[in-house]
């Protein structure tokens, strides 16, 4: 018996885009129409996320959801997270009905991501404002736009990890 994990469904794998992929793949999946960039660590997935993502899906006809890489994760949330690897975190997103492409970001801020796909609507969680958000000049500057997307932050992976952990 193989120790190797099971292969993905392509149609999951067809989802996951590199930095290269994106732009080849969107440029074809814009002429579909518009496209909402959504992004977070993802690292145990909860009912919140599950409702921001579908939220964001609804701004615009694609959805592509950035992944923090398991080094950003490290750097925002410290030592023992990611709790599941980058590439567990990818497939997962990657099988929800309302995501239409992920990929892997390493840096702290989407700002090299928000560069090369443009968004029409770059959403993010209720812990921000319009004006709070960190990438909100760079969207901006390329004529998309910021949506507050999904329930209040009452949910959140650090939060449940306590409660796993008492």
């Amino acid at each position: 018996m193989s120790n190797a994990p099971p292969p993905r469904a392509r149609w999951v794998t067809d989802r996951i885009l590199d930095r290269k992929e994106l732009e080849e793949r969107l440029a074809i999946g814009r002429r579909q129409g518009s496209l909402a960039l959504a992004n977070g660590c993802f690292d145990l997935l909860h009912a919140g996320h599950v409702r921001y993502l579908k939220a964001a899906k609804a701004e615009a006809d694609l959805l592509l959801v950035a992944i923090n890489s398991d080094a950003s994760v490290r750097a925002l949330k410290g030592e023992g997270r990611p709790l599941q690897t980058e590439e567990d975190r990818l497939e997962i997103i990657a099988s929800l009905e309302c995501v239409d492409f992920v990929t892997l970001f390493d840096e702290i801020s989407l700002e090299a991501v928000i560069e090369i796909v443009e968004p029409d609507v770059h959403c993010k969680g209720t812990d921000y404002t319009p004006e709070t958000v960190p990438e909100r000049k760079t969207v901006l500057q390329h004529g998309g736009r910021i949506a507050i997307v999904g329930d209040p932050k009452d949910h959140d992976t650090s939060r449940i990890i306590k409660k796993i952990s008492r």
